[in-house]
């Protein structure tokens, strides 16, 4: 069973809800797949938080991690915006991607933010800014598809 088929059945363990949070987990092979759903229903999800822990990434090099943004920069054509590096620092071992160009109205900025960091993890969340103000975890809506097709690209980019 791959990291996708463990997370599709974490999945349909869970019943619908709105409002509040369920933390949704797989493992496989080396790697911990854990996403903090705000909303579930029979077509898609909201979440606060995706992240992804590989071990084979554990004790990568900023250059591996600059790879691991690269791929991930190659696959998430997807999302509501793409996604490109905006920040590698060398010191703490981090690469830093956000949409690029973010979504803009007339009030507010929205964007998706993914780190890649040393010891394994790859993150996502989404974010809103708005003017005068500090930036605001936004919870991100995509369809049950979309987040299987997150959990596999991913893994892939982290293998």
């Amino acid at each position: 069973m791959t990291l996708i088929e463990k997370t599709r059945t974490s999945l349909a363990a869970l019943p619908a809800f709105a409002g509040g949070g369920q933390m949704l987990l797989a493992q496989h092979s080396g790697q911990r797949f854990e996403c903090e759903l705000t909303a579930l229903d029979t077509l898609g999800c909201a979440f606060e938080r995706f992240a992804l822990h590989s071990e084979a990434l554990a004790g990568a090099a900023i250059d591996r991690l600059r790879s691991v943004s690269k791929d991930l920069s190659a696959r998430l054509t997807y999302l509501l915006e793409p996604i490109a590096p905006i920040e590698i620092d060398a010191e703490q071992c981090v690469v830093q991607l956000r949409s690029n160009p973010p979504q803009r109205d007339e009030q507010s900025t929205s964007y998706y933010e993914l780190l890649v960091r040393k010891g394994g993890e790859l993150s996502l969340r989404r974010w809103k800014k708005e003017p005068g103000d500090v930036r605001r975890p936004l919870s991100a809506q995509v369809t049950r598809e979309v987040l299987l097709r997150l959990v596999g690209d991913f893994s892939a980019a982290a293998a």
